[in-house]
């Protein structure tokens, strides 16, 4: 009889790893993809009050040039 467990891939190529480590690994593996997509929020945050700046500038010199 095969079980569940049989069917699922392994989550790390040694099964003698014990507990603790595979916790860690995970917890690291997980602290990697979340900076990963803080990165990502910072550059479109960035790119947004890059855009946001030059929007103002150019709204602040229209106004300086209008009679």
């Amino acid at each position: 009889m095969i079980s569940i467990a049989d069917m699922l891939p392994p989550f790390c190529c040694s099964t003698t790893t014990d507990h603790a480590t595979l916790r860690r690994q995970h917890q690291e593996r997980k602290l990697s993809m979340l900076r990963f997509w803080r990165d990502g929020a910072e550059r479109q945050l960035s790119a947004l009050n890059a855009a946001i700046k030059t929007l103002q500038e150019q709204m602040d010199r229209d106004a300086q040039t209008q009679p």
